[in-house]
């Protein structure tokens, strides 16, 4: 596998979910969690409402799709979603403070296999949203190389 320390995605700094160069966008910021995995925080803010008072479910689905990119590029590779299978669990009240969180589950070749959920950042830590995904690997032209 490549070394993630060396590469970092082109156009990071405008991504409409982690990007802080993105005025619209959402601003999160992803850590690797553990030698698989990907975490955020995030606050369900009100200029990502759907429904009044509730988190629009593009953008919970934005939060996961990033994680996974995230997940799989803590792992020195570069991916993107081929193929989502995601489930709402229960709305999102606008305020709720979450954790975002994705893993790899398994590679082949240059496919991996993926899953990640969205709980609420709370003691009991309920499941909001949770997606499994197929992730297709990309060539490392995607990176610019330090």
């Amino acid at each position: 596998m490549r070394t993630a320390l060396r590469l970092k995605p082109k156009n990071a700094r405008t991504c409409y979910v982690c990007g802080p160069d993105n005025p619209g966008g959402l601003r999160v910021s992803f850590a690797a969690d553990g030698p698989r995995g990907s975490r955020a925080l995030y606050t369900a803010r009100t200029e990502h409402e759907g429904w009044p008072g509730l988190l629009h479910g593009g953008v919970t689905f934005a939060l996961m799709d990033e994680a996974l990119g995230w997940a799989v590029y803590f792992q020195g590779l570069f991916g993107v979603t081929a193929k989502t299978e995601a489930r709402f669990r229960q709305p999102i009240p606008i305020g709720v403070k979450l954790i975002v969180r994705a893993w790899t589950v398994s590679l082949r070749r240059r496919i991996v296999t993926a899953r990640a959920e969205i709980r609420v950042d709370a003691r009991d830590g309920v499941l909001v949203a949770e997606a499994d995904a197929t992730m297709f690997i990309q060539d490392s032209e995607h990176f610019d190389h330090d």
